[in-house]
């Protein structure tokens, strides 16, 4: 299927060739740090260049945290002792932002830490996703901005025509991946994790070798092994990519040209962030989707309001119920040409010629060449088979002892925030708590302008989990039209949704379109995580004039007959 996969399911995706190259857990860092702290794309302010941590004289870290030092187990110059038998007590295969965030949470927890990475630390994150993505997003946000006669009258204000500098809007997205890339190899480096490059593969249990292709492998043992080597985008059949003319997001966030005629394959996460950045900086886009609907991952009714908002006034056609079955390159003076057919007949219905196409199918699970033969682990569509704790099973269906697979290489849910939840959560197995993760309760985003956010289930999955359990569900609905800020910013154009049981409360599935609904969904995903009903949560405040409040009216618009839980008059504090 050529359509773009939503960041929820798995990916249509066959395995990856590993070679020398940057492993990509594709998940945010989780770096010790104070209690409120500063992230970009889950990155911790560690990653900004921002420290809390303090040394001892004795050379071991210290974490500030609540006005008190707590002492880490783990050195910054030995990196903890490890036990007699093993290098490491733990070693985790990808230094993208899902390893490394793994790997902080181990030292903290006094593990001794290697992570191996093939090419360079940050991996999809940030070195071809979240971080040089968000820089051109914010660069087409404020190209909109300026480009809306009507948007800036409303303010009152005048401003003579918007142009950019292609290179320019280039070289801040190059910029920002790299300060980020260095930021987290130096946060390691300063918590004593070991660094060791060269592509990973288990050779046995407990047992990895690292190297480089001409160079010798080396041997290390670690009591426990994460697997944490992420995605590479997914190429159909019948696709030849240049990476000039014919590219992946890979390719896109380099900005090398911006074409006057771009078609995009796959209207999903991906497709959508690139069509915001090109039709701003003045492509005409085409979508190409193989479902009968565009942005198929997304709840139906935010998909719908989504289209009349991101899609119809802008430069954008599109095709649906097609796969781009072939598509050639531009090459001596002829354009790129893309074959459609039929996705049900699939008879040939019609051939585009266009300047460039970007190719947004979803992502590949990057699990080639891991050695996982050798412990007897058959990879299922290229995903690495666990059960819900992160434990790998091998071809027999029994779990293989320490061993455990994070992030994309799972497919569990292909964020770049689930692979860093997922990695703590392994973290906090070994070292001796249970711990189980509800994916139900991690945020997904698309930074378009507006943004698109949601957490747990759309209504038509949480219609057909009532009809098979036997309980009811009810909408309750808010529009950002009502909302003070929103309409101080003048825009007003946004719905936030929520979808919960009536009879306890429980809070099934939140989507939000609008002004900052990636910012918004998070009061949503952590009563969904921390188990608050809607009973309790209404009696929540929030600051005025905020877009918060949003979710204040959105909850307290609910009608839920469980009464609350815990009394909303609280004793008057001193102040």
């Amino acid at each position: 299927m050529h359509s773009a996969l939503s960041s929820l399911s798995f990916s249509q995706a066959t395995t990856v060739p590993r070679s020398n190259y940057a492993f990509d857990s594709h998940s945010p860092a989780f770096a010790l740090s104070q209690p409120v702290n500063l992230r970009f794309c889950g990155l911790r302010r560690e990653a900004f260049g921002f420290s809390s941590l303090t040394q001892s004289c004795s050379g071991r870290v210290r974490v500030s945290s609540r006005g008190h030092s707590k002492k880490i187990s783990a050195s910054a110059v030995g990196n903890g002792t490890p036990p007699k038998s093993f290098d490491y007590d733990l070693i985790i295969i990808g230094a993208g932002v899902g390893g490394h965030g793994a790997a902080l949470h181990a030292v903290e927890k006094g593990l001794k830490t290697a992570i191996i990475e093939g090419d360079v630390v940050g991996g999809t994150c940030v070195n071809r996703g979240c971080v040089p993505s968000k820089a051109l997003l914010a660069v087409s946000g404020r190209m909109r901005e300026l480009q809306s006669e009507h948007h800036m009258k409303a303010f009152g204000l005048q401003v003579s025509a918007a142009g950019y500098d292609r290179q320019g809007v280039a070289d801040h997205a190059n910029n920002l991946a790299s300060k980020i890339r260095s930021n987290l190899t130096n946060s390691m480096k300063a918590l004593g994790v070991d660094i060791l490059t060269g592509v990973g593969t288990i050779v046995g249990p407990q047992k990895v070798k690292y190297g480089k292709v001409g160079f010798p492998d080396n041997i290390v043992t670690a009591k426990d092994i994460i697997i944490a080597t992420g995605s590479v985008p997914f190429v159909p059949k019948g696709i030849e990519v240049d990476g000039k003319t014919v590219i992946t997001s890979d390719h896109a966030l380099k900005l090398e040209f911006v074409p006057d005629w771009i078609a995009i394959v796959g209207s999903g996460y991906i497709g959508l962030e690139f069509s915001d950045v090109y039709t701003a900086l003045g492509s005409e886009v085409t979508f190409i989707e193989a479902l009968d609907q565009l942005m198929p991952g997304f709840d139906p009714e935010i998909g719908k309001l989504a289209q009349r908002v991101l899609i119809n006034p802008r430069q954008i056609d599109y095709h649906t119920g097609v796969f781009a079955t072939k598509i050639t390159p531009a090459r001596d003076g002829k354009p790129v040409i893309i074959e459609l057919t039929d996705a049900k007949t699939k008879e040939p219905k019609d051939t585009l010629e266009v300047d460039a196409a970007l190719i947004a199918t979803g992502r590949a699970p990057f699990t080639n060449g891991l050695g996982l033969e050798n412990i007897n682990v058959v990879t299922q569509r290229g995903f690495v088979p666990v059960d819900e704790r992160m434990r790998v099973i091998d071809a027999n269906g029994k779990l293989v002892t320490h061993l455990y697979c994070i992030g994309d290489a799972n497919g569990k849910m292909m964020l770049a925030h689930a692979a860093s939840a997922q990695g703590i959560s392994v973290v906090e197995q070994v070292t001796g708590r249970d711990h189980m993760l509800n994916h139900l309760s991690i945020p997904a985003a698309c930074f378009t302008h507006p943004e698109i956010s949601m957490v747990g289930m759309t209504e038509p999955q949480a219609r057909e989990k009532a009809e098979k359990e036997g309980f009811e569900v009810s909408v309750a609905k808010t529009s950002f039209k009502a909302n003070t800020k929103a309409l101080a910013e003048n825009e007003g154009e946004g719905l936030a949704k929520l979808i919960y049981r009536p009879d306890n409360g429980e809070i099934l599935g939140v989507h939000i379109f609008g002004l900052h609904a990636a910012d918004l969904i998070h009061e949503a995903s952590n009563a969904i995580a921390l188990g608050t009903r809607i009973q309790d949560i209404k009696f929540a405040v929030h600051a005025h004039p905020t877009l918060s409040e949003v979710l204040d009216e959105l909850f307290k618009s609910a009608k839920v007959k469980a009464p609350s839980s815990s009394s909303p008059v609280s004793e008057p504090v001193a102040v």
